[in-house]
């Protein structure tokens, strides 16, 4: 009997993500939003009134804390999120979701789902997908609480 190397995880978790993660940004290319963009959107979108302080953004969506402002620029300029000054922090603002930006967001959530349920869901079954989305919630809980 082969013995487990717990690294094989981490492993296999970063490969997983070389392999599915340009397939479901090819997938996304035609309905010309960026896997970033995406991303970006689907998190203002799902925030309380769709709009986020950018430190909230950065803390939730999966792009690098050090893109999301780049990535809101971008986005800015697109017409699909306007900034918004914060009264009661003059330092900060929020960004907000504009009607385009929930408009394209709804056109691609299909193409987005289909890539996500053709290249990873499909290859797993229901209780792996369960144990997955536990034990890497775990990680991520337990690291958003050290970070604080």
């Amino acid at each position: 009997m082969t013995q487990f190397d717990p690294v094989s995880a981490w492993a296999g978790l970063l490969r997983t993500h070389a392999a599915v993660l340009p397939k479901v940004e090819r997938a996304l290319a035609p309905t010309g939003l960026p896997l970033t963009w995406y991303d970006v959107l689907l998190v203002v979108n799902a925030a309380p009134a769709r709009r986020l302080r950018m430190t909230e953004l950065g803390q939730q969506a999966v792009v690098s804390r050090e893109r999301v402002s780049r990535v809101v620029t971008e986005l800015e300029r697109a017409g699909l999120v306007v900034r918004e000054a914060n009264p009661d922090d003059k330092r900060s603002s929020y960004t907000v979701i504009t009607s385009e930006g929930r408009k394209r967001l709804r056109a691609s959530a299909p193409v987005y789902l289909k890539a996500i349920e053709d290249h990873f869901l499909s290859r797993l079954t229901a209780e792996e997908t369960r144990v997955i989305a536990q034990a890497l919630g775990r990680v991520v809980s337990a690291e958003d609480n050290s970070a604080s």
